[in-house]
């Protein structure tokens, strides 16, 4: 078990003190309706600063309501919180014709990021205008562990509440701040496909069982024994080691080609 309370005055706290040494005018944050962002914009919103929750639709045929729901939550409750929505469906319809890839078909992944990174420039547009921080939603699986993540896309943000907190952790938070029953119920996914595929369908675990394979991984480095494991944990870890090594590349720094001081100097 852990001390949701502690965890929440600490994150609070945290910010608090992350503002006020950045200088900053307040905070901003995407909501999708699902729990990591529910949870982050409340411990946001409990710091007083001025936070503005911005929805941004893309071809969303099913009218995500959980996130309109949150908003009106979250307004019902903190007197500093402004809502704002944006339908970004043109912005990416006019891209998509712009690139004219006759392999569209193939580049479904491509597109979907390209999704996750026009929400990314529109947080920064507020978030310019109004000397706000983008604060990021993402947990400690997604970002240190599979990198379930767009690469300045939805990774692209000021700073990240909860990326220390794993799902499992998350939902006992979200229970206790009473984020609304059917953002804690509701299939965690990242929005970004129209046929509305889960995160655990595309990961292909569920987050409990990832969040397994990162502490046996932590804790037991390269010496656990592959064959002490039943079927589905050797399938499961399979995957984590993978998307490990995959998208690491996410949350390493990028790389720079440091010029050795003998080849830049004119002789």
């Amino acid at each position: 078990m852990i001390n949701e309370k502690k965890i929440i005055e600490y994150v609070i706290s945290w910010l608090i003190k992350y503002i006020k040494q950045s200088q900053s005018n307040g905070f901003i944050i995407g909501i999708s309706g699902g729990i990591d962002s529910s949870v982050t914009s409340m411990l946001v919103s409990m710091t007083k600063y001025p936070t503005l929750i911005l929805e941004m639709p893309i071809l969303d045929k099913n009218k995500n309501l959980l996130s309109q729901k949150h908003a009106n939550f979250l307004k019902s409750q903190f007197l500093n919180v402004h809502h704002i929505k944006k339908d970004l469906s043109s912005l990416y319809l006019s891209f998509f014709h712009t690139v004219n890839d006759p392999f569209q078909k193939k580049n479904l992944l491509a597109l979907a990021n390209i999704k996750s990174r026009i929400r990314m420039i529109t947080l920064y547009y507020y978030a310019n205008i109004n000397n706000y921080l983008v604060v990021g939603t993402g947990n400690k699986i997604e970002d240190f562990g599979v990198g379930f993540f767009t690469k300045y896309g939805d990774g692209g943000v000021d700073i990240h509440p909860i990326a220390d907190l794993t799902k499992s952790e998350i939902r006992f938070v979200a229970k206790k701040l009473k984020i609304l029953n059917c953002i804690q119920k509701a299939n965690p996914t990242d929005g970004l496909w129209e046929d509305q595929r889960s995160d655990e369908d595309q990961l292909e675990a569920t987050y409990e069982e990832l969040e397994w394979a990162m502490k046996i991984t932590e804790e037991k480095k390269k010496f656990f024994n592959y064959d002490t494991f039943k079927e589905r944990e050797k399938n499961v870890m399979k995957k984590y080691k993978t998307l490990h090594k995959k998208n690491m590349h996410k949350v390493i720094p990028i790389p720079i080609c440091k010029i050795p001081f003998g080849i830049k100097k004119i002789e």
